[in-house]
């Protein structure tokens, strides 16, 4: 048997050497091979290594030889890639790997469900990259309070950025505020020169790059300076009522109860907040003092209140980070019991209060 036949163990798939090869001839439409197999056929390298079959591509069809279950997964692959080119003219290793991932654990495939969820009110629409993201973006847009949390790179602190361009935009609301909590990541702050906006920028630095990407640095620049956009260090929202604003408090894990209460009870009329953090990236002194941790468990069941949990799954960085992220949940789950351990929730990607 072809040394192919035998991947890593796949989630859903039977080992290949349990089953009898089989044969099939997957049509592709006459899509660009350029675009569908990779420069150098090295997208279908990489298919082959992950499921398991051979490929070999003829004309405008793919011939797929394997096990039946594996060769069967290559289909429903195939029938999602085409279904992505159509729409984009473009398939990147990126998506190429997510998608990999949902036809292995005996999905469809992506496309289908990704389609319908972006942001439109940037400077270039901003869709969903994974259906984690979807279910974020559809939760900023049909809850009044969002909270997100999942590990870097999955977007939750850019896609919150391009929901609120899109309703200022929409003039659904007609100012953004952006806030985070000015706490060190093992560094000290006191030393650095300036005043506290000096000092804090550099923290605030993710979200300016964030609306960087989503308008002319000009028109940025000048919403800053009539107040349309805020971004402020989460001290000095204590006291004020947001009116007819939309609200962004990223880096929440390093939030102490009583901020997080604070800021949560700022939203005023017409106004909504989306509320983002890392449980497995707490700076605090005392970790399990995060108010964030607190308020994915206290607000469970409240109407208008939306909770998405991320996995590595969404991150889009470079392909890497989903393996650091998974290679650090390893150490710290061999290595639990000698330490504390936060309340981060672990056996569900997604979770909702919904309005029933």
């Amino acid at each position: 048997m072809p040394p192919s036949w035998r991947p890593s163990p796949v989630s859903g798939l039977r080992h290949p050497a349990l089953s009898k090869p089989s044969q099939r001839l997957i049509p592709i439409n006459g899509a660009d091979p350029r675009v569908l197999f990779g420069r150098h056929s090295v997208f279908l390298s990489l298919i082959e290594a992950r499921l398991g079959v051979n490929l070999t591509a003829r004309g405008d069809e793919v011939i797929a030889v394997g096990p039946p279950e594996q060769v069967e997964a290559a289909a429903r692959l195939f029938t999602d890639l085409l279904s992505h080119v159509e729409k984009t003219g473009e398939l990147s290793e990126r998506y190429l790997n997510y998608a990999l991932t949902i036809v292995a654990d005996g999905g469809e495939g992506p496309s289908g469900q990704l389609e319908t969820a972006g942001a439109p009110g940037a400077r270039q629409r901003i869709t969903a990259k994974t259906l984690g993201q979807k279910e974020y973006l559809e939760a900023i847009e049909n809850f009044d309070i969002t909270l997100c949390v999942g590990p870097a790179g999955t977007g939750k602190t850019y896609l919150a950025v391009a929901m609120a361009v899109a309703e200022l935009k929409a003039k659904l609301v007609s100012r953004i505020i952006l806030a985070r909590p000015a706490v060190e990541a093992g560094e000290s702050l006191g030393f650095l020169p300036g005043d506290i906006r000096a000092k804090v920028d550099p923290y605030l630095r993710p979200v300016y790059d964030a609306l960087y990407d989503m308008m002319p640095m000009e028109k940025m620049h000048h919403l800053m300076e009539n107040g349309t956009i805020e971004i402020v260090p989460l001290a000095f929202m204590r006291g004020r009522t947001l009116n007819s604003a939309f609200v962004i408090l990223d880096e929440a894990q390093n939030t102490t109860v009583g901020q997080m209460k604070m800021f949560l009870t700022r939203l005023g009329e017409r106004s909504k907040a989306v509320v983002t953090g890392d449980l497995t990236q707490i700076d605090l002194v005392n970790p399990e003092s995060s108010g964030l941790t607190l308020v994915c468990e206290i607000l469970k069941g409240i109407k208008g209140i939306g909770m998405v949990y991320l996995t590595e799954r969404d991150v889009v960085r470079h392909k890497l980070v989903g393996a650091i992220i998974r290679a650090f949940e390893r150490y710290e789950g061999e290595n639990a019991a000698s330490r504390p351990t936060n309340n981060r929730p672990r056996d569900q990607r997604t979770a909702r209060n919904r309005n029933e």
